[in-house]
């Protein structure tokens, strides 16, 4: 979302207003502190003018290494 938003040449301040969000919430959506609720997400997307999968975290589950690897 940070690349986004510079690209966009916004600061967190003016995508927070065009969203009618904090500057606070604005930060937390986008260090990942917070989730952005969906209708705030659509907001960001078109402030941003990109694709609201563009601003989903995709989050990996982990994967378990076997035993034998550690040894």
């Amino acid at each position: 979302m940070t690349w986004a938003r510079e690209k966009a040449g916004l600061t967190k301040r003016a995508l927070a207003q065009r969203v009618g969000i904090s500057e606070q919430l604005m930060g937390e959506i986008e260090s990942s502190w917070r989730s952005a609720t969906p209708a705030n997400l659509a907001k960001i997307a078109e402030a941003l003018n990109c694709p609201v999968v563009f601003l989903e975290r995709k989050r990996a589950e982990p994967v378990p290494v076997p035993a034998e690897a550690l040894e």
